[in-house]
């Protein structure tokens, strides 16, 4: 047994420090990236905004990313999603070419009888619409030797894809991932609204500083980090950017929108974690004796189109920005300067 001493932040603890800027207008703020990935046999490049709606059910619809694509923002679509809606969707008819693909293919891990299956149904869709980019490996634990030997599998078997792998919170697994063949690194492991593996297992790591500790491993590798879970409002997005993370994913703040899935009743619109008994019970038949569920299933407010809740997160990142004299978001993680504080907010009229 042992205890780090040294205190972990999440976004609750933090304030950005405003500085001395010269920036005039919100307006001004460029919150485009261009990243560059190196693939085994090319170099890969995106332009975007580097904003992701999470591959959960409710949020990872191919409805969600046609919507983020308008912003030139990213959908992750979930796993669950069968070849015959892809095949429907109608893609072809939106998607942006391959240097601004702004989807993105998820698959699973699974067990070793349905590993392949995995990569037959990813070979399918991706030869299907070559103008996609992006893989996503999702899995809950991202520690095992078994999930590193698999994306180095998949970098074996999809050279040319941009390969996303987690989740995971610490520095060394992050960079086992990235020497792994990811090259982006997906951060967060029980900050999501409908997580409860830190309630359940007692396991988790707050999202700040999982961010700042990733980022400056991968960084350091070449790699880049996408920070999952844990944003509430528009000034934890910025945070997440502050602290580091290329990319950031969000979950429960588009749930409520008309592009997520989710059945519509008088309690509002579903919403459940990927590791819930509801999940669970929709694709596997139920928990298995082994396990427990680590999810839940809410009810949230419908917020109608997402552009709204875009506009509003966008504009959100922008004002900080201008706060701290970031003329482009690669330049807010620099600008930076975060105060730990007791309270953020004035709630009497919450």
């Amino acid at each position: 047994m042992k205890i780090e001493e040294d205190v972990k932040l999440d976004f609750a603890d933090v304030l950005i420090r405003p500085k001395r800027s010269t920036l005039q207008s919100r307006s001004e703020v460029d919150l485009s990236r261009t990243f560059k990935f190196s693939l085994p046999n090319k170099e890969e490049t995106w332009t975007g905004i580097p904003l992701v709606a999470a591959n959960m059910d409710s949020t990872g619809t191919i409805a969600m990313a046609k919507s983020l694509s308008k912003w030139e923002a990213m959908g992750a679509v979930s796993k669950h999603i069968p070849i015959k809606e892809w095949k429907a969707s109608g893609i072809d008819n939106w998607l942006p070419n391959a240097i601004s693909c702004n989807i993105i293919y998820t698959m699973g891990m699974g067990n070793d009888n349905t590993n392949m299956k995995e990569m037959l149904k990813a070979q399918e869709v991706l030869k299907m619409y070559p103008q996609i980019k992006f893989i996503c490996i999702d899995v809950a634990n991202g520690y095992t030797q078994k999930f590193v030997n698999y994306i180095s599998n998949i970098r074996g078997f999809f050279p040319n894809h941009i390969l996303i792998a987690g989740n995971v919170v610490t520095r060394e697994m992050a960079e086992a991932l990235i020497l792994a063949g990811a090259n982006i690194v997906k951060v967060g492991i029980g900050p999501g609204s409908v997580c409860t593996t830190r309630k359940v297992a007692g396991v988790g790591y707050p999202q700040l500083s999982a961010i700042m500790e990733c980022a400056d491993a991968a960084h350091g590798l070449g790699g880049c980090i996408m920070a999952d879970g844990g944003c509430t409002c528009p000034g934890d997005v910025a945070k997440a950017y502050g602290a580091g993370a290329d990319f950031v994913m969000v979950g429960g703040m588009l749930a409520g929108a008309d592009e997520a899935a989710g059945e519509l009743t008088e309690n509002g619109k579903e919403f459940y974690g990927m590791s819930s008994a509801t999940a669970m019970e929709k694709y596997s038949g139920g928990v298995a004796t082994y396990r427990a569920s680590e999810g839940k299933r809410v009810h949230v407010k419908p917020s109608g189109p997402v552009d709204a809740t875009i506009q509003e997160i966008l504009g959100g990142v922008r004002s900080a920005c201008t706060y701290v004299g970031a003329e482009r978001l690669k330049d807010l993680a620099k600008c930076t300067t975060f105060v730990r504080v007791n309270r953020q907010l004035n709630n009497i009229f919450t």
